[in-house]
């Protein structure tokens, strides 16, 4: 007899939870379909419109130093660092 109670709540438990599941999914608003790529393209037609940029309010490139310059100053500080690990250790 305990199995039959049992089985018949699991039952009505099931069957709420199924029929509150369905009802939730049918009262929902339909999403609207909004083209993500429109709104970009709308985003950026406002920004270009608000702050022209031109070519002369740029700053120019720093020059690059040599190979040799930018080597060494590499190896300096990758010494610099190891100098640092072997102290802490």
């Amino acid at each position: 007899m305990r199995r039959l109670l049992a089985w018949l709540a699991g039952a009505a438990g099931g069957l709420a939870a199924y029929r509150a599941a369905t009802r939730r999914t049918n009262e929902a608003e339909p999403a609207v379909e909004v083209d993500p790529a429109a709104e970009l393209r709308a985003k950026l037609a406002q920004a270009r419109e608000a702050e022209p940029v031109t070519p002369a309010s740029q700053p120019e490139p720093d020059p690059e130093p040599d190979a040799d310059a930018r080597r060494r100053a590499v190896h300096e500080g990758a010494r610099a660092t190891l100098d640092e690990m072997h102290g802490e250790g």
